[in-house]
C-alpha cells in the first residue's frame, strides 16, 4: 500500500464480494469451499481496511434472492455466518473494530439472530472502523421499508408530505447515521449493483475486478483504493 494517498482515503467502501462458487468450481471442489475461503478474503480485507484508515466498510454476505438457492448451500451459508460471526468477534473487539448487521435480520433463525446480537453487543462500543454486513438484504425491501415507515409517520401526523427530504429519507434507511459509500467494489467481472444499497450509491465511484472474491487480498484491495485515487469526484458539477 505504499503508493497510496493517506489524505483521500475513502471514508466508506462498500464490497459486493462475487464468484465464491466459481472459484471453487475450477478447483474441482464444492461450492461451499469457495464461501470457507472467502471468509479469509473478508478477515484480511477488513484488517487493511482498518489499517488504512477507512472508517467504514460494508459487506454483502446474503442477499434477499440468495434463498433461491439449493437448500443446502444456504444452510451452509447460514451455518458459516454464525460460526465466522463467533469465531471473529473477540480479534475484532480487541482491534477496536465496531459490528453492525443490516438487513431484514428478523427473519433469519434464532441461532443466526443470536450470534448477531452477541457481536453487535460485544463490539458496540468500540471506536475504529465500523464492519457492515449486509444479510439478508436487498435495496427494494429497504426502500419499501423506508417508504412504509415514512407514510406512517405522515399518517400520524408527524410529518408533512412537503418535509419529506432526501434526508428524511436517508434518515428513514437501514444505513442511518452512516455516510454513503465513497467506493464500490465488486469482484468476479461482474458489473452490476444486484440490489445492493441503491439510494447510498448515487454518487460512488464504481470499481470492477475480475479477481474472484476467495483471491481478493491486501494488494487487491490496495489497487481498488489507488484507482479511486485517480479519480475527479464531480457530484454532477464541474471541476473548472
Amino acid at each position: 500500500m505504499e503508493h497510496m494517498d493517506q489524505k483521500r482515503i475513502p471514508r466508506h467502501i462498500a464490497i459486493i464480494m462475487d464468484g465464491n462458487g466459481r472459484w471453487a468450481r475450477q478447483r474441482g471442489l464444492d461450492r461451499i469451499c469457495g464461501h470457507i475461503q472467502g471468509v479469509e478474503s473478508v478477515r484480511k480485507v477488513v484488517r487493511a481496511a482498518a489499517d488504512c484508515g477507512v472508517e467504514y466498510l460494508t459487506i454483502y454476505a446474503f442477499s434477499t434472492e440468495n434463498w433461491g438457492r439449493p437448500s443446502r448451500e444456504v444452510e451452509a451459508l447460514m451455518k458459516l455466518l454464525c460460526e465466522s460471526t463467533e469465531k471473529e468477534t473477540p480479534a475484532l473487539l480487541s482491534e477496536g473494530i465496531r459490528m453492525r448487521f443490516i438487513g431484514d435480520t428478523e427473519a433469519l433463525s434464532a441461532d443466526v439472530q443470536e450470534a448477531i446480537r452477541r457481536s453487535e453487543k460485544t463490539t458496540a462500543d468500540n471506536t475504529g472502523l465500523t464492519l457492515q454486513i449486509a444479510v439478508n438484504y436487498s435495496s427494494r425491501w429497504e426502500i419499501t421499508r423506508m417508504a412504509q415507515r415514512v407514510a406512517a409517520e405522515a399518517v400520524r401526523g408527524g410529518l408533512k408530505v412537503e418535509d419529506i427530504t432526501p434526508e428524511v429519507i436517508s434518515g428513514h434507511l437501514v444505513t442511518a447515521g452512516v455516510p454513503d459509500p465513497d467506493l464500490l467494489i465488486r469482484t468476479s467481472g461482474e458489473r452490476r449493483l444486484s440490489n445492493f444499497l441503491l439510494w447510498q450509491l448515487s454518487y460512488s465511484e464504481l470499481y470492477f475486478t475480475d479477481v474472484y472474491w476467495p483471491d481478493f487480498d491486501e494488494q487487491e484491495f490496495a489497487r481498488a483504493i489507488e484507482d479511486y485515487q485517480q479519480r475527479q469526484r464531480r457530484y454532477g458539477l464541474l471541476t473548472e
